[in-house]
């Protein structure tokens, strides 16, 4: 008779085992990290220490601690939830033996059981330990303690490979005067973890999710820029060839070069202006050919504080080369432009329409950038700057003044910032006007005109001074 109970009661005893090899488990885990933090220096006397852990400092000397401290928080929690996970199946086990004895657990389910409850969760808690990093000492005479921005607030290896500083190959000081080279990305990220670990768990070399909206998101919170991903971009199923170059700027491009799947619309007919559940808002009519057209070169259908292409050229005949379009739309006014010799980057984000596949498909250059990032040129090197649509009255005024002095960095001296009709609340118009004013620009056009019974319009042509020294 004991020869039969004893197949039956072998799981519960395997259980019983196990739970104290863990909980020994979890002890030597503990210990281990003490010795860890006492061989790193931390229970030395230490002011900055002391600090820190009366919640005053949470870096120190260049290191995360707090960061640390909570990724082995985390690793500490995977393994006492499954310490608490098998002494309950323990507790069960021991309630229900009758029901026990008479069933027949096979090996393959005692297998798959092992491997799922017990091997795997300790195998993730031992990754999580082993990635925890440390912080290297660096320096000379006053040693310091140094560690790769953000590297334990993660736990997807992909991030942490890319955040990690790449040293120059040959061990030289490369032509950027660096030993090594820092990928870096937003501190907005860490706030995203959730976010930015699915974005970045992937199959490297493999295709990417159609996650673009994922990345978007990411970008219009702060966690910008993005890290580089190491998987394929997908691309539509039917890709045919753009028009020529001279039939692209007026023509909607073919439907079957784009990805609709991430979009309410399906095709460019969906998006017409008379459809009012097309997903977007802004830029009435704007993937209707016919009425962009009509921008900027009709005088017939201008309004007063609407400025057409030749005059805003005849300002600075011959000077107007390069600039950007700080928008939404798809790129008609750099269409334009590029009709009169003059080359414009037109930024753009795709919000709820293909903005930056269209202006592409045009032969034109979209921007893919947000509003909380600095514009990507250097000083002093832009002809004009033309904004429509974008920055209404919904802007914060400091958020507003930081773009601003952005535009004016990379605005050359007498170069044109077109302020292409703005509308704000009556009550707000002023506060707007010191904004767009603050920076002593020559005026060439200023208009204000009505919109609404409580809103306003305002175009203005304005030159940069010289500020020379």
């Amino acid at each position: 008779m004991a020869k039969l109970c004893h197949p039956k009661l072998r799981l519960a005893r395997i259980m019983g085992w196990l739970q104290l090899f863990l909980g020994g488990l979890v002890v030597i885990v503990t210990i281990s990290s003490l010795v860890k933090f006492y061989h790193a220096g931390f229970f030395f006397h230490s002011e900055d220490i002391c600090r820190h852990f009366y919640g005053s400092k949470d870096v120190f000397e260049g290191f995360d601690v707090k960061a640390l401290s909570d990724r082995i928080e985390e690793v500490l929690d995977k393994m006492e939830d499954l310490q608490n996970k098998l002494e309950a199946n323990v507790q069960k086990m021991e309630k229900e033996k009758d029901q026990l004895e008479k069933s027949n657990m096979s090996r393959q389910e005692f297998k798959r059981y092992l491997e799922d409850e017990i091997v795997q969760p300790l195998y993730d808690a031992h990754i999580a330990l082993r990635q925890i990093r440390l912080p290297k000492l660096g320096g000379v005479g006053n040693t310091t303690y140094m560690e790769e921005p953000l590297i334990n607030n993660f736990v997807v290896e992909e991030i942490r490979k890319y955040i990690t500083p790449k040293e120059n190959k040959n061990g030289k000081i490369n032509i950027f005067k660096t030993e090594r080279i820092h990928n870096t990305i937003g501190h907005a990220c860490v706030l995203m973890k959730k976010e930015l670990e699915v974005y970045m768990d992937y199959d490297v070399g493999s295709y990417c999710k159609d996650d673009w909206n994922i990345a978007q998101k990411l970008m219009l919170h702060g966690c910008d820029p993005l890290p580089r991903r190491r998987c394929l971009t997908r691309a539509s199923k039917l890709y045919f060839k753009p028009y020529p170059v001279n039939e692209s700027l007026w023509k909607i491009p073919d439907g079957r070069n784009v990805r609709w799947n991430l979009y309410k619309c399906r095709d460019f007919e969906c998006l017409s202006s008379n459809n009012t559940n097309r997903g977007y808002t802004k830029c009435t009519g704007c993937f209707e050919m016919d009425k962009e057209m009509l921008k900027w070169v009709n005088k017939s259908t201008i309004s007063p504080v609407d400025f057409l292409i030749s005059d805003v050229l005849a300002v600075k005949p011959g000077e107007i080369r390069i600039g950007i379009d700080y928008s939404v739309g798809t790129g008609s006014f750099a269409a334009r432009m590029m009709e009169q010799n003059v080359t414009i980057i037109s930024t753009a984000l795709n919000l709820g329409a293909p903005f930056s596949e269209v202006i592409a498909l045009r032969g034109l250059l979209p921007l893919y950038i947000t509003p909380n990032q600095r514009l990507p040129f250097f000083e002093n090197t832009m002809d004009i700057i033309h904004t429509t649509g974008l920055l209404d009255g919904w802007i914060d005024l400091l958020l507003l003044d930081f773009m601003l002095f952005d535009w004016d960095r990379v605005l050359r001296p007498g170069g044109l910032l077109w302020i292409d009709k703005f509308f704000c609340s009556r009550k707000d118009l002023d506060d707007y006007m010191y904004m767009f004013l603050q920076f002593r620009y020559k005026k060439h056009k200023w208009v204000v005109s009505p919109k609404s019974k409580d809103e306003v319009y305002l175009s203005a042509l304005l030159e940069k001074p010289p500020r020379s020294l």
